[in-house]
């Protein structure tokens, strides 16, 4: 990726860069390979990066909008998606982001408890509307990943356990305000193996032969979530995920019925390479074992590396010189503030502009996500109010830049 470094320069710092080329490129790939089979209709996860901008290019693409909060449903409509491409998932709705959804017509609510399909119900019979529901069934496989991240695992808390399948299905088939129309799975994110989405195919298979046996059929559609990964460590040898050995996966091993679609819900795998923190030095340190680059980005603004000991590819955007090792850290006061350990970086002084690349994912979704919950309970402790604090600076010191800004 080439950075507009001069233009930076006159930017205060952190920020985000958003490449929308390499955005756009990456979609027009998404949409080539899922049209080669004419049934496969993609989502964008609303929740890997919610930046206006953004999304209002995605719903220009005709992709449709996978939400999991009223929040993230009314961003989605503001950007320009039609309600009837917007699915919303999430194991809390409440009864306000419920009504939302039924107002706005969206395509179908992936439901996670009888409970929640009992509240629904109601919601729907009150406002006089149908609901169209589709199921999320845990199918106990695991995937290659990290362990937060997996969601697919019968002691995981997503989904309808598989031996209540039926049962679930047919309380929804004898309301009057709910409509059946298919099943939801997801078993994880950041997966590079094809072997995990296989195994979750053959697992549908069995499912699906399960419920024809019931008489449960036909089946509208299939989602089989996202989760593809990207390359994180090299993000310019390998800028666009492989979306064709992924759809191939899913039309080689999953065995649709005729007319049946397959959704998928896509985040990470279409925003996460073109976006980078752009962050400055603001010290180098050097102690007895170690040499730490302090940079004036934190975790507040990028906290997959302490949820995650997540690694992403840093780049110095102004040195030539020889390279050193570094630890890179932010200015927050907490030891896990670390964005890279053993950093090898050419050498680095105050000033010098660094680039956390491949963080277009849940980078700046988070930092907005965090800050409105924090706003709501300031007083939690004094490490949240601190990261409050971070958080009125990031906003104010600095919008969102992407490459059409720059002149």
């Amino acid at each position: 990726m080439n950075f507009p470094v001069e233009y930076f320069r006159g930017i205060d710092t952190p920020f985000y860069y958003y490449d929308v080329e390499l955005l756009e490129r990456t979609i027009a790939t998404v949409k080539a390979e899922a049209e080669r089979y004419g049934n496969f209709d993609v989502h964008y996860a609303i929740k890997a990066n919610f930046n206006p901008r953004l999304l209002k290019i995605m719903a220009d693409a005709g992709l449709g909008a996978d939400c999991v909060s009223g929040g993230e449903i009314q961003a989605s409509l503001d950007a320009g998606f039609p309600g009837d491409r917007i699915v919303y998932a999430g194991v809390g709705k409440s009864d306000w982001e419920i009504e939302l959804g039924l107002r706005a017509g969206i395509r179908y609510f992936n439901v996670e408890s009888v409970a929640e399909l009992e509240v629904i119900n109601e919601i729907a019979a009150e406002m006089d509307l149908m609901a169209c529901v589709s199921f999320r069934i845990n199918p106990d496989v695991g995937a290659h990943t990290h362990a937060n991240i997996t969601t697919g695992l019968a002691e995981n808390k997503f989904g309808i356990a598989m031996d209540q399948m039926e049962t679930v299905i047919r309380k929804a088939q004898e309301m009057t305000h709910t409509t059946f129309v298919g099943l939801h799975f997801h078993i994880g994110s950041q997966i590079l193996e094809m072997d995990d989405f296989i195994a979750l195919a053959h697992r549908i298979n069995k499912l699906q032969d399960r419920l024809e046996a019931q008489g449960i059929g036909p089946i509208q559609h299939i989602n089989v979530g996202g989760g593809l990964g990207i390359d994180y460590a090299q993000p310019n040898e390998n800028p666009i995920p492989n979306f064709k050995a992924y759809f191939e996966a899913y039309e080689k091993y999953l065995k649709l019925r005729p007319g049946q679609e397959l959704h998928f819900e896509l985040g990470r795998a279409i925003v996460g390479q073109c976006g980078s923190l752009i962050t400055k030095c603001l010290y180098v340190k050097q102690t007895e074992h170690k040499q730490f680059v302090i940079v004036d980005a934190g975790m507040t603004d990028l906290i997959r590396p302490a949820l995650y000991n997540a690694k992403h590819c840093i780049e110095n955007l102004v040195s030539k010189e020889e390279t050193q090792t570094y630890d890179v850290v932010g200015p927050i006061c907490e030891s896990s503030d670390v964005f890279a350990y053993d950093c090898q970086l050419p050498a680095t002084k105050r000033g010098d502009l660094l680039a956390i690349r491949s963080a277009g994912a849940y980078g700046q979704s988070k930092l907005e996500a965090e800050k409105g919950i924090l706003a709501k309970r300031p007083q939690t402790s004094a490490f949240l109010c601190c990261v409050l604090l971070s958080f009125d600076l990031f906003i104010h010191k600095q919008p969102v830049v992407d490459n059409r800004m720059v002149e």
